[in-house]
């Protein structure tokens, strides 16, 4: 052999080793945090996902649905006891996400993760509840509402997104490589160390302006959104959401269940103006409410957002249909 093919055989097998090193990095990582952080919840099965559904209190139904990369943790940190008080609350892990599953095949679209919830909504019998979104979830309740009208009451959306936006946030850049085995090579090599080595700069973004609490790895279930799993389906979400969002909007005009937005002045992930003034200028009769901070409201904005909430569940009510009255 000469010098050339040897120094190519050697830079091959130091290739196939430091990619079996990070293999079995990302492996042990993922069993890990697994382990640390079992279902606190009960699974269902609906076409095409197995869901993971965490539910809490009585009374009026609010089904909680998280955005992209997160799970229902990003409720449970702050958000779902105090609405249990007075509501029946199903927060519930979208398809794929946190210990949610995917049926291998099943699309990932728009359409699609409305339908799942839609047949949640049969199988646990809620009748019309009022669906809050957050982020991507914000898209997928507008879906919902209008593929399935007669199973939504009412959408509080926090920080939705509502518009194909001009640009993906470098956050998300790397789960929009176009093929499907490109995505799994680097889900199962360099996106979790290199996740936990830029995690600051990340939630910086996620969160910012707003500090980033220090137990959101494990009270909100950050954690979770570090193994290739979650990372390949949240790739699958965001290809989906941008190849079915332009047809949903045009239906905005259609809805009509009372519609409430929330957004943060200072949100740098979504813009306030082209997803929450956008929508509202569409929809007759929407809300939209401002205050200051960044995307994660439900984390960082505890106590605005359960009254958020709450106002748009009274505005729901009070829009229902009243029997009519006998004198």
């Amino acid at each position: 052999m000469t010098v050339a093919l040897i120094a190519l055989a050697l830079l091959l097998a130091l290739l196939a080793l430091s990619g079996i090193a990070l293999w079995l990095y990302t492996w042990r990582t993922a069993r890990r945090i697994e382990a640390a952080m079992p279902p606190p919840g009960r699974f269902i099965d609906v076409p095409g996902a197995r869901l993971h559904v965490v539910e809490r209190g009585q009374g009026p139904a609010l089904l909680l649905v998280h955005g992209l990369s997160g799970q229902l943790e990003n409720f449970g940190y702050g958000m779902i006891a105090p609405l249990a008080e007075s509501f029946r609350v199903i927060a519930v892990d979208r398809p794929g996400a946190g210990h949610s599953t995917r049926t291998p095949g099943s699309a990932a679209d728009l359409p699609a993760q409305a339908d799942a919830l839609a047949a949640l909504c049969d199988r646990l019998g809620l009748e019309r509840p009022l669906v809050v979104g957050h982020s991507l979830g914000g898209a997928i309740a507008l879906a919902l509402a209008i593929r399935h009208p007669e199973r939504v009451g009412g959408l509080a959306l926090i920080a939705p997104l509502t518009h194909p936006p001009r640009e993906i946030s470098p956050v998300f850049r790397a789960m929009t490589v176009p093929r499907a085995w490109q995505r799994w090579l680097l889900a199962w090599t360099l996106v979790v160390p290199m996740s936990i080595r830029h995690r600051a700069e990340v939630m910086d973004i996620v969160f910012g302006p707003d500090p980033v609490p220090d137990d959101f790895p494990t009270r909100g279930g950050g954690l979770l959104a570090l193994r290739p799993c979650h990372f390949l389906a949240a790739s699958e979400d965001l290809i989906g959401a941008a190849h079915s969002l332009p047809a949903l909007l045009r239906d905005y005009g259609t809805l009509r269940v009372p519609v409430s937005v929330l957004f943060g002045r200072d949100d740098r992930i979504l813009d306030f103006a082209e997803h929450g003034e956008a929508l509202v200028a569409r929809v007759p009769g929407a809300t939209l409410t401002l205050v200051n901070g960044g995307h994660m409201l439900p984390v960082t904005a505890i106590d605005t957002t359960v009254d958020f909430v709450r106002t748009a569940a009274a505005r729901m009510q009070l829009s229902e249909p009243r029997p009519a009255q006998f004198a």
